[in-house]
């Protein structure tokens, strides 16, 4: 749906047709202000650069959190939405869905007051996480057994402008450089036979304001705000209005001060509005063109990050605002290869879409064996998987197993070879009821594959540095 990479790549081969979302009265853009002759181009291309995490952010929130009717719908904010099952094909919202880990979802409204999170005690061997992820796509703080261990817990949440005392109890704070975030839980699922277990220690997770925590009288309530609406269609044409609206709970970092200028130019930002319509025609050309090369940029970043491995891209590109020090494209590139991703040492992601042999990935056209030498799976404390993608739109491939991944908790029931190896056999039909075990379907398409390495261990061999550890994913061969 509206995340898709081909939607914002839409977006940028679309002029600008901007109506005002906010509640301020629109200020003409002054034309001595614009940019001179192409340079309103270059702002419009970082400009996209920097903003397409913040819109995709925008749309994933829109779905999740404000429009009942997006059939993603989760919860409304500050309440949490435990997902009962894992992701399927039927997922859309977010581009490259974990289909690991069951999900729990709370989008977080923090303008009048902290959010207080509460986890129940966790057994040593089930993985947990729940990441915190700002509207500007920072990962700024991690609950789980990597980051806190096992243990219960209450843990607060702050807003970029919260001068409050921390109250007794509380572990630990956290603070978003936004007014509204995303806690994104992922708790691990042993097997299907499992599920009613992981329903159990969804059920301890616990969300409150800080006053009810307190068992204080609330503060007045935020004002209401008129979210504009976002789909397929209007993002094609509003991109800068939505930048626009979500910057106004972002409140200016320092590194952000040069590309927020630029964006002023052309009329993005507080008390500003982008007049489209009212631009001479060499403007609305510059500002599509932008776009589009900002795109291209973008996708480029994003299909040669890090280090090429054997086929495989692996890359450390998720972190907190210090990992990406105003760098734009590299938050782009991470969001677009998979929004709300881990930082590397919670979990670190090799992808592909070639073979070994650098030859595209294509499930219409041949089959293929992935092969784990005796004694080299992935090197994790917690678990790792395989996951199928459709190449195209990155979401999770209809099969007539209703296997999406093959992960670590399947090892039991798959076979090895006489060596001791481990193959997976990747294609879109069975290779046979004797393998099926180790089957892993494949579209009738362009495939994309993400290896995923939950807590990878630090010590060698490693997969980190991310890129540069010992341990490397193997090639996967073309049959």
């Amino acid at each position: 749906m509206l995340t898709k990479r081909d939607l914002l790549r839409s977006a940028a081969l679309t002029a600008l047709a901007v109506t005002t979302a906010k509640s301020t009265p629109a200020i003409a853009q002054n034309k001595a202000d614009w940019p001179r002759l192409l340079e309103a181009k270059d702002v419009a291309e970082a400009g996209f650069i920097y903003g397409l995490p913040i819109v995709m952010n925008y749309a994933v929130m829109y779905e999740y959190a404000v429009d009942r009717s997006s059939g993603q719908f989760k919860a409304p904010f500050n309440q949490i939405k435990n997902e009962p099952n894992v992701y399927t094909y039927k997922d859309t919202a977010i581009v490259t869905p974990n289909s690991d880990t069951p999900y729990s979802f709370v989008w977080l409204d923090l303008r009048t007051e902290p959010v207080v999170l509460s986890v129940p005690a966790m057994d040593p061997k089930r993985y947990y996480s729940v990441m915190l992820c700002d509207g500007n796509t920072y990962n700024y703080g991690y609950i789980g057994s990597r980051a806190t261990g096992s243990e219960a817990g209450d843990y607060m949440v702050v807003g970029p402008g919260w001068k409050g005392d921390t109250p007794a109890g509380i572990k630990r704070v956290f603070r978003s450089s936004t007014q509204f975030s995303l806690a994104g839980y992922r708790t691990q699922l042993f097997g299907p036979d499992d599920l009613d277990n992981v329903k159990k220690v969804q059920a301890g997770y616990e969300v409150q304001m800080l006053s009810a925590y307190l068992k204080q009288t609330p503060p007045p309530a935020a004002p209401t705000i008129d979210f504009p609406k976002i789909d397929k269609e209007l993002v094609k044409t509003n991109f800068f209005d939505y930048l626009d609206f979500a910057l106004q709970f972002a409140p200016a970092q320092d590194n952000e001060k040069e590309i927020r200028s630029k964006l002023a130019r052309i009329g993005v930002g507080p008390g500003k509005t982008l007049n489209f319509k009212d631009l001479p025609l060499e403007h609305k050309l510059e500002l599509g063109f932008g776009m589009k090369e900002g795109q291209r940029k973008v996708d480029e970043a994003a299909a040669s990050a890090g280090k090429a491995i054997n086929g495989w891209r692996v890359s450390g590109l998720p972190g907190d605002s210090a990992h990406y020090n105003g760098d734009w494209l590299k938050r782009a590139a991470a969001a677009q290869a998979g929004i709300y991703g881990n930082d590397p040492a919670e979990a670190t992601y090799p992808f592909t879409r070639v073979d070994s042999d650098g030859r595209t990935l294509d499930g219409s056209k041949h089959n293929y064996t992935l092969t784990f030498p005796a004694g080299q799976l992935p090197p994790v404390n917690s678990f790792w998987s395989v996951t199928m993608y459709d190449g195209k739109s990155q979401l999770l491939v209809k099969n007539p197993i209703s296997r999406y991944l093959i992960n670590s908790p399947m090892l039991p029931g798959m076979k090895k070879n006489e060596d001791g190896s481990l193959t997976l056999y990747i294609q879109k039909e069975s290779p046979g009821a004797d393998k099926e075990a180790n089957w892993l379907p494949a579209p009738n398409d362009t495939i994309y594959l993400v290896m995923r390495l939950y807590w990878p261990k630090s010590e060698a061999p490693s997969i980190l540095p991310a890129g540069e550890g010992s341990w490397q994913p193997p090639g996967i061969k073309r049959v």
